[in-house]
């Protein structure tokens, strides 16, 4: 697989890797900005103006976007994250530029119609709704609110109802014309394609782009805390949180890989102790979240009310005797699902493309699969057991919603995990 990388004159890069066996094309921009960079009295402008990019440019009417890639059997998407904003598309190899057109232009010439706005408000507050009203789902935001309290960073993607409801057209404006900056910019494509014509294709549609850099965007500072609320649900539903580790962090590798370990699928420690053993919970795992300049580990489980005042003492248990004394064979396991992950995760176009544009945001070059693979190796019980010194040495958060008369209070909990 050749990967290939050209810098234009104003900034963006056009990144593609090529895979001749395929027929499609998967492409797309990645900007490197998200909710850690709104305004407070913004939260939830980089999802609505995500959405609203597809619903109308100075020449393609909302529904001509959506004609014009179907007509050719292609996909258009898009997604918000707390660092980043991605708009990409799948297509056939012989429908590249029109691919590229079509995402050029909902970037530099979206019109933000104020009739459209006013419709797709009420979708994002359906959106918002329906994320409260599940619970597994709304947890993770109560999660990192209470992880990143008053800060950028702990404010949900999806915005907060009462500001969407209220967002003003400017606001989008001045979003997109302050933050989406060509340097701050990635367009990446894998499958089957020409890098030289892509890059032509970059130079003749990104014309307008602002050649300009983003400001600087506020620190993450992981304080750790609780949330709680009580609600008339089957499940409790609860995570349990330490301070993690950044995408530059040397340990960031060890980091999955004890995650894995720990609670990463069916045979990790978590599952087989909680689930499998106990019978405690239907659903644990456990997960990493890393930024540019912090991060986050967590435990997810959805518990009966009663069973959680056996589940949290397992829980510390269990990461207790893994920071003593990992086994060799469960690092070795872990080890291969996250290259297995990797490894066939690279025959997708969509994955490829995805990967590449974020390893440029993160670290400005691509990194070759040999070279991940080469760290993930390295991890051995010794990086294990001080990646587990180092996720205990911060405060701990706990987010808990359901019925929590039986749930300990946060001190006793932290007290648990000290």
């Amino acid at each position: 697989m050749t990967v290939e990388v050209t810098t234009l004159a104003n900034g963006l890069r056009v990144a593609s890797a090529a895979m001749p066996h395929v027929e499609t094309v998967s492409l797309g921009v990645w900007v490197g900005v998200g909710t850690r960079d709104e305004p407070a009295e913004n939260n939830g402008v980089a999802h609505l103006l995500e959405h609203m990019a597809f619903k109308g440019t100075e020449r393609r009417t909302a529904r001509a976007i959506a004609e014009e890639i179907e007509a050719v059997g292609g996909h258009l998407n898009a997604y918000t994250s707390r660092e980043s904003t991605a708009y990409f598309a799948k297509v056939l190899k012989q429908n590249v530029p029109l691919a590229v057109d079509i995402i050029a232009d909902i970037l530099q010439h979206s019109v933000f119609d104020e009739t459209e706005l006013a419709r797709e408000r009420e979708v994002v507050l359906q959106e918002i709704g329906q994320a409260h009203d599940t619970p597994d789902d709304i947890i993770f935001d109560h999660f990192q609110e209470a992880a990143f309290p008053d800060q950028p960073l702990g404010r949900p993607v999806l915005g907060q109802a009462a500001v969407v409801g209220a967002m003003p057209r400017d606001a989008l404006v001045d979003y997109m014309s302050s933050r989406y900056q060509a340097p701050d910019m990635v367009l990446a494509a894998a499958g089957n394609l020409s890098h030289d014509a892509l890059v032509a294709l970059a130079e003749r549609h990104f014309t307008t782009l602002p050649a300009g850099r983003t400001n600087g965007r506020a620190p993450a500072c992981y304080r750790g805390g609780a949330y709680r609320e009580a609600k008339d649900l089957e499940q409790l539903h609860i995570v349990l949180g330490f301070p993690g580790f950044s995408f530059s962090d040397p340990d960031y590798y060890v980091f999955s890989v004890y995650s894995t370990l720990l609670g990463g699928g069916m045979s990790s420690r978590l599952f087989q102790e909680v689930r499998e053993k106990r019978g405690l919970a239907y659903s644990i795992y456990s997960f990493t979240g890393s930024f540019m300049d912090g991060g986050l580990f967590g435990v997810y489980a959805g518990t009966g009310a009663t069973q959680v005042e056996e589940l949290i003492p397992v829980i510390g248990e269990q990461m207790e005797a893994v920071a003593r004394e990992p086994g060799d064979a469960e690092i070795e396991r872990a080890r291969n699902q996250i290259k297995a992950g990797l490894l066939m995760s690279l025959e997708s176009t969509n994955a490829r493309s995805e990967q590449l544009a974020n390893q440029l945001l993160v670290y400005g070059r691509p990194i070759p699969v040999d070279e991940i693979v080469g760290r993930i190796d390295a991890v051995d019980a010794v990086a294990i057991r001080r990646l587990a010194d180092r996720l205990r040495s911060g405060p701990v958060t706990v987010a808990a919603l359901g019925p929590i008369d039986w749930l300990e209070s946060h001190e006793a909990i932290a007290a648990r995990f000290a």
